[in-house]
């Protein structure tokens, strides 16, 4: 596996044409002094030793040195093996309800933007869990399966919308059984759902599901969110109307899930419009058993700047070494291939 640790650097590459143009534009200015000072034929038959190859040469040495630092200073790794990492934590399956209903704003903004903003927050919190994020509606999706990597959870977490998942409605079962799918572990005191919904199910026994992973040994947590009072749905700036043409109330139904809880020795919470829940859970869930977890990780690296800074300095010796000049007892060897005619000298 080959990465640049520090590859923001590599935009300094950007300035080694800009040098080859300084290099160009300094070249034809020296040329206009010297057509201004006299006939530049003339002007190179009193100079015998200058040689327009050899600065050619020490710019292209100078500028390629200085490329080969940039590369150097972006850091250029080779992943040298796998390691294997063990922790002892808990996998915790995220199932979060994106049907329309969690546009209810009851909550600000809504409902959904509201549980998005904690589950970022819960991500940022902690160590060892393994998270994984499931989304439902009518039917459930695994948007990120089980990892450690909680900078690419959370990216995976702003992203949930409602239009992720194309049928519309509240199949809260079906998103239990995908989140006992989506485990990695098979240790029966380290698995964890928590399902973050309204409550409002109307296509499935969840309470079936539930009684699943209890057997399992998966306990599940359930939050609530929403008012028992409720609050219209705003889709695409309208809100959402019946048959009848009455507009729809979004309630918060918890009866089911403190059944889920119950069913699973987990807990219900209500969410606030001060805390979701989420913190509360997490803390019952510091106090569970934490079973072995194991990571394959590509952790170690074999750094290969040092050959490139090595490059580097032998060309800035080879440039400082070469003069601007020929030098007379080299004349002989014509190293640059130069005419030495005094027309060209």
């Amino acid at each position: 596996m080959f990465r640049f640790a520090n590859g923001e650097l590599l935009y300094l590459l950007i300035l080694a044409p800009l040098l080859a143009g300084v290099y160009a534009l300094a070249a034809r200015r020296r040329r206009r002094l010297v057509a201004r000072f006299g006939n530049p034929e003339l002007v190179r038959s009193l100079m015998p030793d200058f040689s327009r190859g050899r600065i050619r040469l020490k710019a292209a040495m100078f500028i390629a040195a200085f490329a080969l630092l940039a590369l150097a200073a972006a850091r250029p790794q080779f992943g040298s093996k796998l390691r294997e990492e063990k922790s002892r934590g808990v996998e915790m399956m995220l199932a979060v309800d994106v049907s329309n209903s969690m546009l209810a704003e009851d909550f600000e903004p809504n409902r959904l933007e509201r549980t998005k903003y904690a589950i970022g927050k819960l991500f940022d919190g902690l160590q060892q869990e393994r998270v994984g994020l499931v989304v439902f509606a009518g039917e459930p999706k695994v948007q990120l399966p089980i990892t450690s990597d909680y900078r690419m959870a959370q990216a995976f977490a702003k992203r949930i919308s409602t239009s992720l998942v194309g049928e519309q409605g509240t199949a809260v079962g079906k998103a239990l059984q995908q989140a006992m799918l989506a485990f990695s572990s098979q240790s029966e005191k380290s698995r964890v759902i928590v399902l973050i919904t309204d409550g409002e199910n109307h296509e499935d026994d969840a309470l079936e599901a539930a009684r699943m992973a209890k057997e399992q040994g998966i306990r599940i947590y359930t939050i609530g969110i929403g008012t028992p009072e409720g609050a219209p749905i705003r889709v695409g700036g309208d809100f959402v109307k019946d048959e009848k043409g009455e507009m729809v109330v979004s309630k918060l139904d918890e009866r089911m899930l403190e059944q889920i809880a119950a069913i699973t020795d987990g807990a219900y919470v209500r969410a606030t419009k001060q805390s979701i829940g989420l913190d509360e859970i997490v803390r019952s869930i510091n106090d569970m058993e934490k079973s072995e977890l194991s990571t394959v990780r590509f952790e170690e690296y074999n750094e290969q700047y040092q050959y490139l800074v090595a490059a580097a300095l032998l060309l800035l010796l080879l440039e400082t070494a070469i003069l601007g000049r020929r030098n007379p007892r080299l004349q002989r060897f014509n190293i640059f291939r130069e005419d030495r005619s005094p027309d060209n000298a």
